[in-house]
């Protein structure tokens, strides 16, 4: 599963942070040397709606940006995991916002990790990096980037915008890698 090609979808609500969630790991991995593709998805409504990111990630070339069966789902509520569960390739991976999730789903083919990102998030002082927290414990579970690239994408991507959200973020990231065994 996570060696040579990763497909990863990144899902939640609108106004969670999913496209800047699958932005950081592109950018990850392009620091990384690797082949990386990505695509977004909005419902409707935008901010309160349905949002999802995709994310291939490979070591060789990538033949399509399309996801449907993902490798890892990196769910952030209760809809994305409703949704996107069902499409988790056996023996896949789901990690999962227990804070907005209050089922944990029903496939016994799949690993789980559960963390209360958006708890977190609220107990480092900024609920909107609840993103950032289940990054963190999907780097920490598969290993598949390393921290320090994650680390630098998020201090590029904030830095000439919003140098303030740096270090909260980075402080969310390695709450999520200290939030998995």
């Amino acid at each position: 599963m996570l060696n040579k090609h990763t497909k990863i979808i990144v899902a939640g609500f609108g106004g969670q942070g999913v496209v800047l969630a699958g932005n950081i790991l592109a950018r990850s991995a392009v620091m990384e040397d690797k082949h990386v593709t990505g695509m977004v998805s909005y419902g409707a409504e935008m901010r309160g709606g349905t949002a999802n990111s995709t994310v291939i990630i490979s070591d060789s070339k990538i033949a399509s940006p399309f996801v449907v069966t993902p490798d890892v789902a990196i769910i952030l509520n209760q809809p994305s995991l409703d949704r996107f569960e069902p499409l988790i390739v056996k023996n896949g991976l789901a990690v999962i916002n227990t804070s907005l999730v209050s089922q944990s789903g029903s496939r016994d083919d799949i690993e789980r990790v559960n963390i209360e990102a958006s708890d977190i998030a609220n107990s480092l002082g900024n609920k909107r990096t609840a993103n950032i927290v289940i990054l963190g414990a999907f780097i920490k579970k598969t290993n598949l980037l390393k921290p320090e690239s994650v680390i630098s994408a998020i201090e590029e991507l904030f830095s000439s915008k919003k140098p303030a959200l740096v270090e909260v973020n980075i402080k969310a990231f390695n709450a999520g890698l200290d939030g998995v065994k």
